[in-house]
């Protein structure tokens, strides 16, 4: 049985058939590359995997449960988890504290909280943990406005590591970054989804990144 399977997954915007059918599944400890031209609906195949939009019509199972209807939260606590594209952090905290507010979030306590004073020893712990492997302890007190752009990547990913997924969904994880930190953010995400095993989806343009790191090319 796949850890997650879609079928007949359709969604349009307008006359745009932005999915149309999608039929696809991806195995335990899989690291998948979903690529395509620009506008073929790989960031929306995402989304509908996420929660972020509802299909029009379709199913998607994972570890053989339907969790088409439920919402983003829902699938998070299911084991789905991603990054996106245009790197999605709060740019006036730290590092380490961004990656503590997943952590928060993911036990449901953050609540109403306008500060992060109640995190627990406990979330603390975990999130350097999250930082030391993906390399990025020496700017734990850093606030992620002050990152470089590929650090604010693996920021950004490990943010979607910390929520604990069983898959976690990478839209363009080395877009904007020279050749050297391509390498170096692949190299992390790789270890952590070999040595943790996972399931990853990378949507990527970089073909010289897909067949380096993928085990399978949709």
């Amino acid at each position: 049985m796949p850890l997650l399977a879609t079928e007949g997954l359709k969604k349009s915007f307008g006359d745009m058939h932005a999915v149309d059918g999608v039929n696809f599944s991806i195995d335990e400890t899989q690291l998948v590359a979903l690529v395509g031209s620009n506008g073929a609906g790989k960031t929306t195949l995402v989304n509908l995997i996420t929660g972020l939009l509802q299909p029009d019509a379709g199913t998607i199972r994972f570890q053989g449960q339907e969790v088409t209807s439920l919402p983003v939260y829902g699938r998070i606590k299911a084991g789905i988890a991603r990054s996106f594209q245009i790197v999605n952090l709060f740019d006036l905290l730290t590092t380490l504290d961004n990656v503590r507010l997943a952590i928060f979030s993911r036990e449901g306590k953050v609540g109403r909280a306008a500060s992060l004073v109640e995190l627990d020893r406990g979330a603390r712990d975990q999130a350097l943990g999250v930082l030391e492997e993906f390399g990025l302890t020496p700017k734990r007190d850093v606030p992620a406005g002050q990152l470089s752009q590929g650090e604010r990547k693996l920021l950004d990913v490990a943010v979607a590591y910390a929520l604990r997924p069983r898959l976690i969904l990478l839209d363009e994880p080395t877009s904007g970054v020279g050749t050297r930190e391509k390498a170096q953010i692949m190299d992390r995400i790789e270890s952590v989804v070999r040595s943790r095993g996972l399931s990853a989806v990378i949507v990527e343009h970089d073909m010289d990144v897909v067949f380096k790191y993928s085990d399978r090319i949709v």
